[in-house]
């Protein structure tokens, strides 16, 4: 799938530069964020839904794009208690990792979950995400909520927001397609 806004180069030394800002010495620290995003799509609520909870559905927008990252992990299983995992590593070097636990789900409504990012083997924040649909017609309003913890020496809570905003914008592409 193309992603047209989508620079590789650009996420690879994006990683490379956080996990290069995070020092070597542990230095225990905690920063936190919230921030909220909205979007709009042209699409029924049952598709919105399905392309955030069908295995097959999210992996067409959510992650990189094929053949820009060695994707080695890959799962989600959205109820309650389910697990959703994503670890890929980024032009041979750094290896992030989504890991995620459903805590509420609401068929077509809500969905809340707890995660950790990682880069490499270091943990970098704790985040709870809230996920909203409203039926609009035959459009969908999605809102995201999102709670962080940015954990010792990384603070780069603006380039989580413009992650999920890319992400939500490829949600979009996905739908449109």
């Amino acid at each position: 799938m193309s992603r047209s806004s989508f620079d590789a180069d650009d996420h690879i030394e994006t990683h490379a530069a956080a996990k290069a800002r995070i020092p070597d010495e542990l230095v225990r620290s905690v920063t936190h964020a919230t921030f909220h995003l909205e979007r709009m799509y042209d699409a029924a609520l049952a598709r919105v839904w399905k392309a955030l909870t069908d295995p097959l559905a999210k992996a067409q927008w959510f992650g990189p794009p094929s053949g820009q990252v060695e994707i080695l992990e890959r799962s989600i299983d959205v109820r309650p208690g389910g697990r959703e995992l994503l670890k890929g590593r980024w032009g041979g070097h750094v290896v992030s990792t989504f890991d995620a636990t459903y805590y509420d789900v609401i068929d077509h409504e809500r969905l809340v979950y707890c995660y950790e990012m990682h880069l490499d083997e270091r943990k970098i924040s704790v985040s709870v995400a809230t996920v909203q649909l409203k039926s609009d017609g035959k459009r969908t309003r999605l809102m995201v909520t999102e709670q962080g913890a940015f954990l010792d020496g990384y603070d780069d809570a603006g380039s989580r927001e413009r992650g999920t905003g890319e992400l939500l914008d490829a949600l979009g592409r996905s739908l449109a397609s």
